[in-house]
């Protein structure tokens, strides 16, 4: 069976099983679908940090140590910015600066995220479609004990250390599902949360217009990868997040965050005692090595998804 898959991703965790799925899937066959919500105006330009972070994953540039960025990548030109009494706290790569430069002057010409996002990729070679969650402003704001704080002002000046109350998303009223979206989630035989954080990552992409409401009737079988292995995040402050919200810091906490809109939660190995707490919220477990250090990994894991979408029935799917 030849099945179609869109996937929700976001951050380094995201990144890694969009690899995973392109390797099991032609491009045809795959969509993922990102994070918009972590966008930002630095030094004048338009930076998507969540699109670049999958988009150089699939072109084969991350910079593997941090996760995120080009390999290989300088730094002179935030120096020289610093020297010129500018605010440097958000590291950006001199061949990181040319994507946001390339992205904020074809927006300034009039064309929209996806048409940028869509041309940056085929010039990197990227085969697999990369959609933005939304081509509107849709802004992840995190109310802390030190304030409101934008996210990046959280996530990189303040390394997610304030204490955070609650997550809101400015301009979700507004914001609509990009076209390359919308088409995915009319299609798509399969649905996939990657292993990205609930609430700083796939949280905004459920904020777009319609798309809780979409994914709760979606036709076939939507699979959730936890984040969260043998209660830890293995990067990111989804651990941290989930005790200040108020949840079980472990996969059932993040379960919880797919009531409603997941059939399958995927849990590593190492949580399988879990399993029983996940199934009475009315979802299948399956457990999988879900820890993505090498391609292998993220291939297996992404075959591992594939296989259990495939053993789910047309009927179990209309049931969904």
């Amino acid at each position: 069976m030849s099945l179609s898959v869109l996937a929700l991703a976001g951050g380094v965790g995201g990144a890694k099983l969009a690899v995973g799925l392109s390797h099991a899937l032609p491009p045809e066959r795959l969509t993922i679908v990102v994070n918009t919500g972590d966008d930002e105006t630095f030094h004048g330009l338009h930076v998507s940090p969540d699109l670049d972070t999958v988009m150089y994953a699939l072109a084969g540039l991350t910079n593997t140590v941090t996760g995120w960025g080009v390999s290989g990548d300088t730094f002179q030109a935030l120096a020289m910015l610093g020297r010129y009494g500018n605010t440097t706290w958000f590291n950006l790569g001199d061949k990181d600066l040319a994507t946001h430069i390339k992205r904020t002057q074809l927006l300034n010409e009039g064309y929209t995220l996806s048409d940028v996002t869509r041309e940056l990729c085929s010039l990197l070679g990227v085969r697999h479609p990369v959609v933005p969650m939304t081509n509107d402003p849709l802004r992840t704001m995190v109310d802390t004990d030190e304030g409101e704080l934008a996210f990046q002002v959280y996530f990189v000046q303040r390394r997610c250390e304030p204490k955070a109350n609650r997550i809101r998303f400015d301009g979700m009223g507004g914001a609509a599902l990009s076209p390359g979206f919308q088409t995915a989630l009319e299609s798509a035989d399969v649905l996939v949360f990657c292993p990205s954080n609930p609430f700083l990552s796939v949280a905004p992409i459920l904020a777009v217009q319609g798309v809780r409401e979409t994914i709760s009737q979606f036709h076939g079988p939507r699979i959730a990868v936890s984040p969260i292995v043998g209660g830890e995040a293995l990067r990111g402050p989804a651990a941290k997040l989930l005790q200040e919200l108020g949840h079980d810091v472990s996969c059932v906490g993040v379960a919880r965050q797919y009531l409603g809109i997941c059939d399958v939660f995927v849990i590593d190995e190492v949580d399988e005692a879990h399993a029983p707490a996940i199934e009475e919220l009315g979802m299948r477990v399956e457990t999988a090595p879900t820890v993505m250090e090498t391609d292998w990994d993220k291939t297996r894991l992404a075959m591992r998804i594939l296989d259990i979408a495939e053993s789910i029935s047309p009927v179990d799917r209309s049931q969904g």
